[in-house]
């Protein structure tokens, strides 16, 4: 096997594409009652937690899960590589499933003490820091190479139906029954897709020339430390991961907190209301839809490093430029572009990272993006809420998406990444 990724065959029944093969799909109903499942929890701990302390301590709850799931994300990786991910993803899933049905029970019995709903925040962000790089790591394992910008696609969708879907049930659920309910049914929404896992078929698990080998002179197997470090040096040295890596993360430190607490401050900046800020976040959401649709129909795209790095560029100076128009409609045009471009983008991203990583480290090379989407960039929340108090929205927001450019030199910068091409079959 070469350092560059090699992928052994599938089953026949595999050769189908993405969207019609049921191997896929049950992964896929599985992967999206899952997600939405995380949507009604949030609703759930937020809304126990506003009923037993206040708006200070509710913070602290819903941040709580962030830090296990920051520092624990990279062992994750390690996991899936050392273990089968789908075990890893039905581990972490059958614990959420128990964990909240658990918690469904104690709430319907009593009041939950605040430090109580705290140990639930932060043993669901350790579950959660095992679970996101094993569900990275299982989509090579279940289809073909030319599908992966497609099943890219797929769970790009999954995820924007989890987005809306999420938070209306379990307000439903609230209403209906108030909290117990509510953790009731994401308890539920997690055992959903636990027999849709173990009914999905994925190959054998492939181990690299030099993965799990003795490190030299020492007489005994790495230690998960030693196979982190591994990981790390072959993301480092690798001439297409390691520039798609940096350029991702670079994007992400610098539009995640624009278009989050920053979006929110400009639409007050502007004065145009809540029914502002929706039509902003819709117009964001409707583009990333549409570019996963996309992928998800058309299963690859030419010159895929190119497409990317341009992709990245329209996206920074849209969202530079959305706190310089003064009506709203423009901003709702401008995040429809940024939606769509910084979705085909993380497809792009996404799909060429797992086609060209070797399978035994895939784990390790999604735990790795994923830290920086869910575990560093959120951490700019409040240096940009105190940037835009000084200085206003504007200066920010383009010094933001300056930043975020240059992940567009870096991956131009890259002959592997301008070369780049997905598999067409």
């Amino acid at each position: 096997m070469t350092a560059e990724g090699t992928h052994i065959p599938l089953p026949e029944a595999a050769l189908a594409p993405a969207h019609r093969d049921g191997n896929v799909l049950r992964w896929l109903a599985a992967y999206t009652a899952s997600l939405v499942g995380d949507g009604v929890y949030f609703v759930a701990l937020g809304w126990a937690a506003q009923k037993s302390g206040d708006p200070t301590e509710v913070g602290l709850v819903m941040a709580a899960g962030a830090l296990p799931r920051a520092l624990l994300m990279l062992a994750g990786g390690v996991a899936a590589d050392r273990f089968d991910p789908r075990r890893v993803i039905l581990g972490s899933d059958a614990a959420r499933c128990l964990l909240i049905l658990a918690v469904a029970a104690g709430v319907a019995l009593t009041s939950p003490a605040l430090w109580i709903l705290v140990a639930l925040a932060l043993v669901f962000g350790v579950v959660d820091a095992m679970f996101v790089p094993a569900v990275g790591a299982l989509p090579p394992r279940i289809t073909t190479p030319d599908q992966l910008a497609r099943i890219t696609g797929m769970r790009s969708l999954a995820m924007r139906v989890s987005q809306i879907a999420g938070p209306p049930l379990g307000g439903t659920a609230m209403g209906l029954g108030g909290s117990a309910a509510t953790f009731a049914v994401a308890g539920l929404l997690f055992a959903l897709s636990l027999p849709l896992l173990a009914a999905v078929r994925i190959r054998p698990s492939v181990t690299s020339e030099t993965e799990h080998q003795e490190p030299p002179g020492t007489g005994r197997p790495r230690t998960a430390r030693e196979e982190l470090l591994d990981g790390l040096r072959y993301i480092r040295r690798h001439r297409l991961i390691g520039p798609l890596a940096v350029a991702s993360a670079i994007f992400e430190l610098g539009l995640t907190s624009t278009l989050n607490v920053g979006m929110v401050l400009l639409n007050a900046e502007r004065g145009w209301g809540p029914s502002g800020y929706g039509w902003i976040i819709g117009g964001f959401g409707a583009g990333a839809a549409a570019a996963a649709t996309l992928l998800a129909v058309v299963g690859w795209l030419p010159r895929a490093g190119l497409t990317l790095s341009v992709t990245l560029l329209i996206g920074c100076v849209g969202a530079a430029s959305i706190a310089l128009v003064p009506m709203l409609w423009a901003a709702v045009v401008l995040a429809v572009l940024i939606g769509l471009n910084a979705g085909v983008f993380g497809s792009l991203n996404h799909s060429l990272i797992q086609t060209a990583a070797d399978p035994a480290y895939l784990g390790r090379v999604t735990s790795v993006v994923m830290l920086t989407m869910v575990g560093i960039a959120p951490l700019s929340y409040p240096l940009a809420g105190a940037a835009i108090g000084a200085w206003g929205s504007a200066p920010v927001f383009m010094g933001c998406g300056a930043f975020a450019a240059l992940g567009v030199a870096v991956a131009l910068s890259s002959g592997a990444v301008r070369g780049a091409e997905l598999p067409r079959r």
